[in-house]
């Protein structure tokens, strides 16, 4: 089956659907000797050059899929390398066995909390499309009175300086004295959004932490600064929520299957999977459902 061949880079770990697209309009990719263009299609057989430099078949069309989720400390930044010499996120993953890791988002450097990366380009590429309204769920600690008006106006939408943003949901966790917590969902990830959602109603947040995206929800037993593989059944489901399907077996045509590495994923509830949207019968609208902690 021919595809695109920014398609096939992106999945393949060279780079975004976006780089790839610069690299194909400034003639750095050819296919079987003939330079690029955009909108080409490519088949397994084709000969794929990036500035001159044969691509290996095995890794465009036969790469393994790799996930891995990280908890982030605050003080990381989520660049490769960073000019201010601050540690980054990539110095505490480990090798892949192919490609290179794909952020799924960014978490800014006091942001903590749960990021995915993965070596498939086209993945992390429908997991942050806009199109596709994923959930990202932050838990925040806020100083100072929170007001059922201000908790409605950020749920209709306040005016920020990029455009208009809101909480898709919002829910309080506790808390005591002045400082509380709470729960809120959004579904773009611009920066410092839930920060400055907060901020525009004279709130300080003085903690944040990603604790969902999409089905994967952090697990409990994820130490700060450490990661783990998605596998079997859950790399699985996030592949069907992201609406692809994962890569199948040369030998069997079977979708891989691999043994789940932690205890509690092999429960009939896995840890990593989020709680479904509900949808309201009078609106028609998704209202995302935000899991208990």
């Amino acid at each position: 089956m021919a595809e695109r061949i920014q398609k096939v880079l992106a999945r393949a770990g060279y780079g975004s659907r976006r780089q790839v697209e610069t690299w194909i309009k400034e003639g750095k990719v050819s296919c079987n000797g003939e330079t690029a263009t955009l909108g080409d299609q490519i088949s397994e057989g084709d000969r794929l050059k990036l500035d001159n430099k044969l691509l290996s078949p095995k890794r465009l069309w036969q790469q393994p899929q790799q996930v891995i989720l990280y908890n982030k400390p605050v003080g990381e930044v989520c660049t490769r390398s960073d000019p201010e010499g601050r540690r980054t996120i990539f110095q505490a993953l480990p090798t892949p066995e192919q490609g290179r890791w794909v952020s799924v988002g960014r978490l800014d450097l006091n942001t903590s909390g749960l990021i995915i990366l993965t070596t498939d380009g086209e993945l992390a590429n429908r997991l942050m499309h806009p199109s596709n309204e994923m959930d990202r769920e932050y838990a925040v600690r806020v100083l100072g009175e929170v007001t059922p008006e201000i908790m409605q106006n950020l749920r209709d939408g306040v005016m920020l300086e990029d455009g208009e943003a809101h909480f898709a949901d919002i829910q309080e966790s506790g808390g005591e004295g002045a400082n509380h917590w709470y729960h809120v969902v959004i579904q773009e990830g611009r920066n410092r959004e839930v920060r400055r959602l907060w901020e525009s109603q004279g709130v300080q947040v003085s903690r944040l932490m990603r604790v969902r995206y999409g089905p994967i929800i952090i697990p409990n037993n994820l130490r700060m600064g450490h990661w783990t593989k998605v596998e079997g059944a859950d790399l699985e489901h996030l592949y069907e929520q992201a609406g692809m399907k994962p890569q199948q077996t040369e030998k069997t045509g079977k979708r891989q299957q691999k043994p789940v590495r932690n205890q509690a994923t092999a429960k009939k509830e896995s840890p990593y999977r989020g709680k479904k949207q509900t949808q309201d019968k009078a609106t028609g609208k998704r209202s995302p459902r935000i899991r208990g902690r």
